[in-house]
C-alpha cells in the first residue's frame, strides 16, 4: 500500500514538473521574441526601418563617402543654374576713364563699351499703396446722385490685396512659417507686422477659392494608371490624425482624417474606392481591401526590413535582398524574357526564409493572432503578396518605390517640428488642400507664386 502511494507521488511529481517545464520553455520562447524584438529596436535606424532620417542622431552615417571615385563638383549631365546675364537691365551706370596718366581728359566720343558686368540685388522693399477716389455726381435733369464703382474685391476702407494675400498663404502654408514669424517678417521688411487674423483669413480666403479646384484634382487623380498613396500621423488639437495622400506624377490630392485604416480610406475625403489601376503602396493591410485597382508593393521598404534581418545575420535575407536588388538593375525587356526564372527564384528564396525563421507560438493567456519575428512576419508577406512584391519587374510602367507619395507628405513633418501641431481640425484642412494645389503646381511646373494670385482673383490653371 505504501509503494502503490509512493508510486502515485512520483507521478504526480513528474505531472507537476513537466507541466512547469512546459511553461518554462514557453517563457522562454517568449522571452527570446521579447529579447528579438528589443533588439531590433536598438539597432532599427532609417537605413533599416521606417523612421525617419532626423531620428538617427549624431550616428547617422555620413552622405558622403570620402572614398568615392570621380571627379568632384556637378556631374555630365547635370543642368546648372548659374545666373545669366538679361538683355534689358532695370538701371544702367557708365563706367567711364576720366584721364590718362599723361593728363589727357577723354571726352564722350573716345570711348567704347569693353565689356558688361551686371548685379542682381533686391530693391528696399516697401508695399505698394494704391488709392481708389470715388466719385459722386448729381444729374442736372432729375436730380439723381450717382457714384463710381471700385474694382471687384475693393469693398473696404484699407485692406490688403491678393498679391500680398497669395504671398502670406505661400509664407505660412508651403514654406511653413508661423503666423508670428510672419508678423515679424512684415515688420522688417515692410514696416506693416501684419496681424496673424489676417494671415489665417488669407489662408482660410485661398482653402475657400480652392473648393472647385481640389474636386477637379481628384477626379485627375482617380484617370491615372498609376497612383502612389500614403499616411502619415499628425498632431491635431493635440490628439492624433492621418495625412493620407493620393499622388501621381502631375496631381497631388491630400487630405486629412482621424483614423488611418478602413474608415479614412473608405471616407468621402478618399478616393481610392473609384480607382481602378495601379496602386503603389507600403503593404498596409487596408489598401489590400481595394479590389477593383491593381496593387504594387513599395521595394524600398521591404529592402529596408532585408536590411534589418541581414545585420542580424540572417541569410535568406541576404539573399533575398541580393536577388531584389539584381532584379531591379534588370532591364525591362529582360525582366519579362526571365520572369519564369525570377518567380521561381523568388518562391525558393521565400521557402528557404519559411524554413529558417522562427514558428509562431501562442502567448499564454493571451487572445488574437500566434507571436512572429520580425523575420517571419516579412516572409509571410512576401509569400502572400508576391504578385504586389514583383509588380514593378513586369509591368513596365509601375516604379520599384513609393517615393513620390512618401515625397508629398514629408512636407507636414517639417510643418510639425516648427509649429508643434494644428490647433484644430480646420487648419490642418486648410493646409492640405492649398499644399497638394502647391505640389500640383510645381509638378506641372507652374510659378506658385502666379498661380496663388490667380486663385485669388478666381481662376487657377487646373479649372482654366
Amino acid at each position: 500500500m505504501h509503494k502503490d502511494k509512493l508510486i502515485q507521488e512520483l507521478f504526480q511529481r513528474i505531472k507537476d514538473l513537466t507541466s512547469r517545464l512546459e511553461q518554462a520553455e514557453n517563457e522562454i520562447a517568449e522571452l527570446r521574441f521579447e529579447n528579438a524584438e528589443l533588439k531590433f529596436r536598438l539597432n532599427s535606424n532609417s537605413n533599416n526601418s521606417s523612421r525617419p532620417p532626423s531620428s538617427d542622431g549624431y550616428c547617422k552615417k555620413p552622405a558622403f563617402q570620402k572614398n568615392k571615385k570621380g571627379k568632384q563638383g556637378g556631374q555630365t549631365g547635370h543642368k546648372g543654374r548659374t545666373l545669366n546675364q538679361v538683355d534689358n537691365p532695370d538701371f544702367t551706370t557708365m563706367c567711364k576713364p576720366a584721364s590718362c596718366t599723361c593728363g589727357h581728359t577723354f571726352t564722350g566720343t573716345e570711348t567704347l563699351l569693353a565689356e558688361k558686368r551686371q548685379v542682381f540685388d533686391l530693391p528696399e522693399p516697401h508695399l505698394e499703396v494704391t488709392e481708389y477716389q470715388i466719385y459722386k455726381a448729381v444729374c442736372p435733369v432729375c436730380g439723381a446722385v450717382h457714384k463710381g464703382s471700385t474694382p471687384q474685391g475693393v469693398n473696404a476702407p484699407v485692406q490688403y490685396g491678393n498679391g500680398l494675400k497669395a504671398y502670406v498663404v505661400l509664407l505660412n502654408v508651403h514654406f511653413k512659417l508661423p503666423f508670428k514669424k510672419i508678423q515679424l517678417l512684415f515688420g522688417d521688411l515692410f514696416g506693416y507686422p501684419i496681424n496673424e487674423s489676417s494671415v489665417y483669413s488669407a489662408t482660410r480666403q485661398c482653402y475657400e477659392k480652392l473648393g472647385e479646384t481640389e474636386k477637379i484634382i481628384k477626379s485627375r487623380v482617380v484617370a491615372q494608371e498609376v497612383v502612389h498613396a500614403d499616411e502619415t500621423g499628425v498632431r491635431v488639437a493635440g490628439k492624433l490624425h492621418w495625412l493620407h495622400t493620393a499622388t501621381s506624377l502631375p496631381y497631388t490630392y491630400l487630405f486629412v482624417h482621424n483614423n488611418r485604416g478602413a474608415k479614412a480610406l473608405n471616407s468621402e475625403k478618399s478616393v481610392l474606392g473609384n480607382f481602378n489601376g495601379w496602386l503603389v503602396h507600403d503593404c498596409w493591410g487596408s489598401y489590400f481591401k481595394f479590389n477593383g485597382c491593381s496593387h504594387s508593393v513599395c521595394g524600398a521598404h521591404i529592402l529596408r526590413e532585408l536590411e534589418a534581418l541581414v545585420e542580424n545575420k540572417s541569410k535568406w535575407a541576404r539573399i533575398f535582398k541580393t536577388f531584389l536588388m539584381n532584379v531591379y538593375k534588370m532591364t525591362f525587356e529582360e525582366r519579362i524574357k526571365q520572369q519564369q526564372h525570377i518567380i521561381k527564384r523568388y518562391t525558393l528564396i521565400c521557402g528557404m526564409g519559411e524554413k529558417s525563421e522562427p514558428p509562431p507560438i501562442k502567448t499564454s493567456g493571451k487572445r488574437g493572432r500566434y507571436k512572429r519575428t520580425k523575420g517571419r512576419n516579412l516572409v509571410e508577406r512576401l509569400i502572400k503578396e508576391q504578385d504586389a512584391v514583383l509588380a514593378f519587374a513586369f509591368n513596365k510602367n509601375v516604379p520599384f518605390t513609393n517615393n513620390l507619395a512618401e515625397r508629398d507628405i514629408r512636407p507636414v513633418k517639417v510643418k510639425q517640428k516648427i509649429s508643434n501641431c494644428f490647433r484644430t481640425l480646420t487648419g490642418a484642412d486648410i493646409y492640405a488642400r492649398i499644399e497638394g494645389f502647391v505640389s500640383t503646381a510645381r509638378k506641372q511646373n507652374r510659378n506658385v507664386y502666379s498661380e496663388l494670385c490667380a486663385t485669388f482673383e478666381g481662376e487657377n490653371f487646373i479649372t482654366g
